[in-house]
């Protein structure tokens, strides 16, 4: 059984004491592939290092929109450069709306449309971060799609969002991805969010070293190996077996990031 992790964070301290170790039991637990996400451009030179390092992992170049202040003149041309010039970058991310605590809500969404406009110019997918913020990242994509003539493409990670709001973003083709919440036993709206997204949307990541799955909830890191015990509760939720998720979950991975595994 071969499983990918589409999204992940394995550049920050928590793992610099025993990232090989941390590699081995991802191996261990079947995952294939898996994508590491960015923050900000700080982190450029660290995330491609280990992506050269690992053979399986991809990653992403983007700004999130909680540092959307570290916007400069030439962010956008660093992230530009860098994903063309080399073939490990799948996406550009991640990037979004993060209204949960934000005063700065126009200079995020300025932050996310210079982002979608790289992507469209790289034909890449995007890597979505939405927290508080649905509506208004429903009409910034909507809004795209007016101006541009075509959709952006890509995925809403470490999904959240009620049923409503997950059949907005599937309107607009994009994959839906569930992380560690999904185990929640109390997360009603993310059950009811992961029971209707269609098989060939579906991912799953585990947004390391955030967020661990039950039964590892609790412990201070998260790490890729745990991406299997979220297979297994979306397979549960959904009445399918932990193979066919997985099956399922791996081919959406390399079709939306063109990946081969």
């Amino acid at each position: 059984m071969q499983l990918i992790d589409s999204h992940v964070h394995l550049n920050f301290d928590d793992f610099e004491p025993d990232l090989l170790a941390v590699r081995s039991r991802w191996q261990e637990a079947g995952v294939v592939h898996l994508v590491h996400s960015c923050v900000e451009p700080e982190e450029f030179t660290s995330i491609q290092a280990l992506a050269h390092r690992f053979p399986e992992l991809s990653f992403a170049v983007g700004l999130h929109p909680l540092d959307a202040e570290k916007w400069t003149a030439d962010t956008g041309q660093k992230i530009l450069m860098l994903a063309r010039s080399d073939s490990k970058v799948v996406a550009i991310g991640e990037m979004g709306l993060d209204f949960y605590k934000a005063d700065n809500q126009e200079q995020q969404q300025m932050v996310f449309e210079a982002q979608l406009e790289i992507a469209s110019q790289l034909n890449l997918p995007v890597i979505i971060h939405c927290r508080e913020a649905a509506a208004r990242t429903r009409e910034v994509l909507q809004g795209w799609k007016e101006r541009e003539g075509e959709k952006a493409r890509g995925v809403m990670h470490c999904w959240g969002g009620t049923p409503t709001e997950t059949a907005w973003f599937l309107d607009l083709g994009f994959y839906v991805s569930f992380s560690g919440t999904v185990t929640f036993k109390n997360a009603l709206q993310i059950h009811e969010s992961a029971q209707i997204v269609r098989s060939d949307r579906l991912l799953i990541e585990t947004d390391c070293p955030f967020l661990a799955p039950v039964p590892k909830r609790g412990q201070r890191r998260n790490e890729p190996a745990y991406v299997r015990y979220v297979a297994e509760a979306l397979a549960q939720l959904r009445g399918v077996t932990l193979e066919t998720l997985a099956t399922q979950t791996t081919e959406n991975a390399c079709n939306l990031f063109g990946l081969s595994v």
